[in-house]
């Protein structure tokens, strides 16, 4: 358990700090986390890494207690996991929550899910999410006309087998009983949006918004690839199912990003014009959280010499802004999501953009840019090589390499200027990453009368 990390990450979809926990709040924590995609609760600590001696010693009664009033009760598989970590001269402990195929609540009163950094409460035990036709979401309507036929059952079996690797639960169910927990049908057999779009023979006969469209110009901007001889060098259309579409989205994506092979030393690498693990997350993000309400549009990837950008129909979902979107996180087609989840097509439920950040950092390119324009919503990646951070590697995130152009800019850095620099990071965080820096050889921590500066050593 990496505490450094966590504190860095701060609270958020998967983690949570709780300096002076009650058995009910813990309990709390434990089933929101268990009914979303998991996550660690740091028990006698608080955001900003301060420890509170005196919780962890009562911190393991705190969580049997706590343990006890989640009903269902974890099976022996499901069980939160729990140990002490050191810090400093004292102790904490951490409890990592795993995702339950059951719904989860305490005391059976009251079912809680994760969302940013919040417990939202959403209902009764046993009462569907659709029950108030108010709240039911797009993907959850029956689709009219549609029929069990219209359902590929190849697709269907292909799920199982996938599903089966992330869960137990797979085993058990019928086909039909596979359908429904996967919101593919009704309870009276009728096919919905959900359905259709994880398992439809020719989905896009009902909705004709399903597919991604990819295309390629030439030169740097629209115009400009206007005024040469072709207006673009390639457009493919993909439609199907989902899984179908991410197949066959990624293929198309993969031959264009592909460069060459070169040689370093005795190795031969391939080479990349942008990180294969960013645009395949980003493509995922947009077919997951499109707007499917939306129905004259789809998903659009366009490829210029200098970037690409993936256009995905619709705003930002629910209470998810630009100013918070690394932050929190939204479904707006959560039975999408959990079949993409289940079919191994997303590997790490609400971490899509911390996935695209990281590898664009870690390939030395400028991070991903946002737009939003209340119809449409779109993520840029760009081709440039980020010098400074090539330089410094990636071992270096995005806060330090903000430090280290200032200082550059200015000659030298204080916290207090660092802490203009990076206001949603934790003061905790900003000591750490200086402190980083010191230690690997970067800066030089000079002290004086007037406070602490740094500058390159």
């Amino acid at each position: 358990m990496d505490l450094r990390e966590l504190l860095v990450r701060g609270r958020g979809p998967m983690v949570e700090f709780l300096p002076e926990p009650s058995a009910e709040a813990l309990a709390e924590l434990i089933v929101a986390f268990a009914n979303g995609v998991g996550g660690t609760i740091v028990v006698g600590m608080d955001a900003q890494g301060q420890v509170h001696d005196d919780v962890a010693e009562d911190a393991e009664p705190l969580f049997e207690r706590a343990l006890g009033m989640c009903l269902p009760p974890f099976r022996a598989t499901e069980l939160p996991l729990w140990q002490m970590e050191p810090v400093r001269e004292s102790q904490v402990a951490c409890i990592v929550v795993r995702p339950t195929q059951r719904e989860m609540s305490v005391h059976g009163q009251a079912v809680y899910v994760r969302s940013g950094t919040q417990n939202v409460r959403l209902r009764e035990p046993g009462r569907s999410q659709t029950d108030d036709p108010d709240d039911e979401l797009y993907e959850s309507q029956v689709v009219p006309g549609a029929a069990l036929d219209d359902l590929d059952d190849e697709i269907i079996e292909e799920y199982r087998r996938n599903r089966l690797q992330r869960g137990p639960s797979g085993a058990v169910l019928t086909r039909r009983e596979l359908l429904r927990d996967a919101g593919a049908i009704t309870p009276q057999g009728e096919p919905t949006v959900a359905g259709l779009l994880l398992f439809g023979r020719n989905p896009t006969s009902f909705l004709p918004q399903v597919g991604v469209v990819i295309v390629r110009f030439a030169g740097t901007s629209l115009r400009e690839a206007a005024r040469g001889e072709q207006r673009y060098g390639r457009r493919v259309e993909i439609v199907g199912p989902a899984a179908r579409v991410i197949e066959g989205t990624w293929q198309v994506l993969f031959e264009e990003l592909h460069r060459q092979a070169v040689q370093d030393g005795l190795e031969r690498r391939e080479t990349y014009a942008l990180p294969p693990d960013a645009v395949r997350e980003a493509m995922v993000n947009a077919v997951c959280h499109r707007d499917y309400t939306s129905r004259g549009q789809r998903v659009e990837i366009r490829l210029f010499d200098d970037r690409m950008e993936i256009h995905s129909p619709g705003a930002l979902p629910g209470h998810i802004t630009l100013d918070n979107i690394l932050d929190e996180h939204y479904s707006r087609n959560p039975r999408l999501v959990r079949g993409l989840y289940h079919w191994g097509y997303i590997e790490e439920l609400g971490q899509g953009v911390d996935i695209i950040y990281d590898a664009m950092r870690r390939d030395h390119h400028p991070g991903p840019e946002f737009r939003e324009t209340g119809r449409s919503f779109m993520v840029t990646l760009r081709n440039a090589v980020d010098d400074l951070a090539q330089e410094m590697g990636a071992d270096t995130n995005p806060r330090q390499l903000r430090a280290l152009r200032y200082i550059r800019s200015h000659g030298r850095l204080t916290h207090a200027r660092y802490r203009q620099l990076c206001p949603d990071a934790t003061p905790e965080a900003l000591r750490l990453d200086l402190h980083d820096l010191v230690e690997r050889g970067i800066l030089l921590r000079i002290g004086g009368p007037r406070g602490t500066i740094y500058v390159l050593k």
